[in-house]
């Protein structure tokens, strides 16, 4: 019986899945191996690079009429050597050749890559197997790269500079097409070159470049189809609302759709039950096991947070402030890595992610509170957020000059501890989700808390009171924004709090709770 992956690339035999070539655009693929173009293919980590990879390898030599030698390899054995070119260049002309072996039954490269490194040299070494490589047999050969851009430095500007002196020799006496796939485009590479002491911009060490594709993530159509195998095999269904969900919560990004798919059939309570159907809240509770557990997929993104790049692109997305310090250069790094959209308006690339990042940049903090869910738990069993706020004002005035300098993001500081705070109670039950995002002057929590088969649901809205604006203007834009989100979520309770971050004011100033009206709702108002 297959399975959902969500480890290496895909096999169809073992697992389900959208077919590789049926993700790229096929033809022009084919199109630039045919007129001998040298291009780039690059998308997020997890995304089915590789798969797309090793399904045009089978393609191009067992479809193509014999029109083609193709061989895949993985540079990134060489990334452990550094810029000890040398080191880098033997793993991979043993990659290479262990590949070509496995692949064509071609042992030529493994007889004489020794040899030519020894004469030649790791900046020469390369250029000179494939060349005689290329030589040896009248099929022109296609070489497909992965992971090029886990090398670093001198090695990588190597390998690019000995790709591109070969170009002009092609096809007779190089490779007809080199394809190189990462996470980013070689364009916006800047390697570092001990040996030059400089800088040296990826485009300009690999100009032979015809195109960069871009490997999107699934449509919904396609993660609708990806469910239905599963359907299709057991007899499991997915409800119109899980695989809409599933859908939303994921926005396609394949790794997320495995997961999810395979947490609710296998792992979760969902896949206890032979033959139950998945619901919306199945996908929910799998949704938050997944990011408890911290998925090497989700720690890998998050360990990104704290580069200076990411930082300021995600700092003012947290905050939901207009400050703009970040560059053109950046929102294109952060959107190569797949942690924010593709489209405007800039936004974190889906709702796990937004998920992930303030709670990973808020786990310390919240090992660091001591708080115990069930002080904040009625008689009814519902969770009694004005306690609860009212201990957060306390624990604010007195701990958030300390905590919020503690935060890499400081500039959302408050919300964050706000977040620590409540993520800390509410693991005892129910779960936080979040919106937040440039311009938007706010962050929007909404607290989903079970209470035997009823499901309670409270906003918390948080925003920064902004010199010049006065606190009357902010509260009642604040409220007819906490008023709208509570309808939305269908939320019993809304609760709108102020962060006044002038420090010239007293504390007694600053802190107050007090009840307003929005409409029909009625709210709670917190000072901090």
């Amino acid at each position: 019986m297959r399975f959902f992956n969500t480890t290496g690339p895909v096999r169809p035999a073992e697992h389900y899945c959208i077919p590789p070539l049926d993700r790229l655009d096929l033809d022009g693929v084919l199109a630039l191996i045919r007129n001998q173009r040298y291009f780039v293919l690059h998308a997020p980590r997890q995304t089915g690079k590789t798969s797309a990879l090793l399904a045009l390898r089978d393609l191009l030599n067992e479809g193509a009429a014999g029109a083609y030698r193709c061989v895949y390899a993985n540079v990134e054995v060489g990334q452990a050597a550094g810029e000890d070119t040398e080191r880098a260049m033997r793993a991979i002309l043993d990659e290479l050749a262990v590949w070509a072996r496995s692949t064509l039954d071609d042992g030529l490269v493994e007889e004489i890559w020794p040899d030519l490194l020894a004469r030649s040299g790791p900046d020469g070494c390369l250029g000179k197997v494939l060349s005689r490589w290329a030589e040896a047999h009248p099929t022109p050969l296609v070489l497909l790269i992965d992971e090029i851009d886990a090398l670093v430095g001198d090695t990588l500007l190597s390998v690019l500079r000995q790709l591109r002196a070969g170009y002009v020799r092609r096809p007779n006496g190089f490779p007809q097409s080199v394809v190189l796939c990462g996470v980013r485009d070689v364009r916006d590479y800047r390697i570092r070159s001990g040996s030059q002491n400089a800088v040296v911009a990826g485009g300009s060490a690999f100009n032979v470049k015809a195109r960069s594709l871009r490997l999107g993530d699934f449509s919904r159509d396609q993660v609708a189809s990806l469910l239905a195998q599963h359907t299709a095999e057991t007899g499991q269904a997915f409800s119109d609302e899980a695989i809409e969900t599933i859908w939303t919560q994921t926005q396609g990004q394949p790794w997320l759709v495995n997961a999810l798919g395979d947490e609710t059939c296998c792992a979760g309570q969902a896949g206890d039950t032979a033959g139950a159907p998945i619901t919306a809240d199945d996908v929910m509770d799998a949704r938050e096991r997944i990011v408890e557990r911290r998925e090497t997929h989700l720690d890998q993104l998050a360990d990104k947070l704290r580069e200076d790049r990411v930082r300021r692109v995600v700092g003012p997305l947290l905050s939901g402030g207009d400050e703009r310090e970040f560059s053109a250069r950046d929102i294109e790094y952060v959107r190569d890595l797949g942690l924010v959209a593709r489209d405007s308006p800039l936004r974190i690339a889906n709702p796990v992610y937004a998920e992930v990042v303030p709670r990973e940049l808020t786990c310390a903090a919240q090992e660091g509170l001591v708080q115990d869910t069930a002080w904040y738990v009625d008689d009814g069993g519902d969770l009694d957020l004005v306690k609860l706020l009212t201990a957060f004002q306390a624990f604010f005035r007195e701990h958030s000059e300390h905590w919020v300098e503690r935060f890499d993001y400081r500039e959302a500081g408050p919300q964050l501890l706000l977040q620590a705070f409540l993520q800390r109670i509410v693991n005892g039950g129910g779960r936080i989700e979040r919106e937040y995002g440039l311009g938007r002057g706010r962050t929007d929590l909404l607290i989903v808390w079970p209470e035997g088969r009823r499901t309670r649901r409270h906003v918390v809205e948080c925003k920064v009171l902004h010199p010049g604006r006065g606190v009357d203007r902010t509260v009642a834009e604040g409220l007819e924004q906490t008023a709208a989100y509570m309808d939305r979520c269908a939320a019993e309770s809304g609760h709108l709090v102020i962060f006044d971050r002038d420090a010239r004011k007293s504390w007694d100033d600053r802190i107050y709770h007090r009840r307003a009206s929005a409409g029909a709702a009625e709210l709670h108002v917190w000072g901090m």
